[in-house]
């Protein structure tokens, strides 16, 4: 495993992403978990559900690449989709398996490289990925491997960060790289997002790469189908400016310059 893989590792295993959202809870239990949901569909990013289909694939076979805690896992399940979930991180793997067993949904699930996926091809109808393939060190390597596994016909819907949004250039770019000189320290835009976009109590520094709509299009062009879409914009990213925008504005710039690009690529 390369040094960028175990730190990975490492870092989720210690902090399962999403998880202080639950701390007032004891971990692992229904109150935990639910508070998690709560959180993600209805503040942080309220937009997924509808955006990410998670009622849309009953009946399908659908394969997550980096489950985590298998918090949108189970809304798939929940549609109705028969879903496998794979993640670098086995404590991630546990976790999820007892997520989807309290709620009484069922999946399956492996430790597994998303670089090197263990299923013959045309395994699944549907292969969905949030957040993960941009800390891969062969992110392209990673979309052929979902592009082998996929039917004909089947769908990928992957979230990338995205290197057009207002938390980069506002963040990464003008905050900490320029007034706090990490720029003139010698660290990349990549390495900032490693030592502040991902941090954790764990002080994990993970790989972490951010990808334009161009970009994006071109990793998955083996593809026949591909359609972009951007969301996820806080008006708390706006500080002093946020009462000065209006909602519908808001709305719009969301589709524009949020952190998160979607794509969604037909087989």
């Amino acid at each position: 495993m390369t040094d960028d893989k175990q730190r990975a590792r490492e870092q989720w295993g210690k902090d399962p992403a999403g998880a202080v959202y639950g701390s007032r809870h004891e971990f692992g239990s229904r109150e935990f978990f639910d508070e998690v949901e709560r959180h993600r569909y209805q503040e942080y990013a309220p937009w997924m559900p509808e955006v990410m289909g998670f009622d849309q694939f009953a009946g399908k076979r659908l394969l997550e690449v980096g489950c985590g805690m298998g918090t949108d896992l189970l809304q798939f399940a929940r549609g109705g989709a028969l879903v496998t979930g794979i993640d670098l991180t086995p404590r991630s793997l546990e976790i999820s398996r007892h997520h989807l067993s309290l709620y009484g949904q069922r999946g399956d699930f492996a430790n597994a490289d998303c670089e090197r996926l263990p299923f013959a091809d045309e395994s699944f109808d549907v292969v969905y990925s949030n957040g993960v393939l941009h800390h891969t060190p062969d992110t392209a390597g990673a979309v052929r491997e979902v592009h082998r596994v996929l039917r004909p016909n089947g769908l990928a819907r992957v979230m990338l960060y995205h290197r057009g949004s207002w938390a980069y250039w506002t963040q990464v770019v003008l905050r900490y790289g320029i007034l706090r000189a990490e720029f003139l320290r010698g660290n990349s835009a990549q390495d900032i997002m490693s030592k502040y976009v991902e941090f954790t109590a764990g002080g994990g520094r993970p790989l972490v790469k951010v990808y334009s709509r161009q970009q994006a299009r071109r990793l998955f062009s083996i593809f026949r189908e591909v359609r972009i879409d951007v969301r996820q914009l806080l008006r708390s990213e706006f500080y002093f400016l946020n009462p000065l925008i209006p909602k519908r504005m808001f709305q719009g710039l969301g589709n524009v310059v949020g952190w998160n690009v979607i794509i969604s690529a037909k087989k």
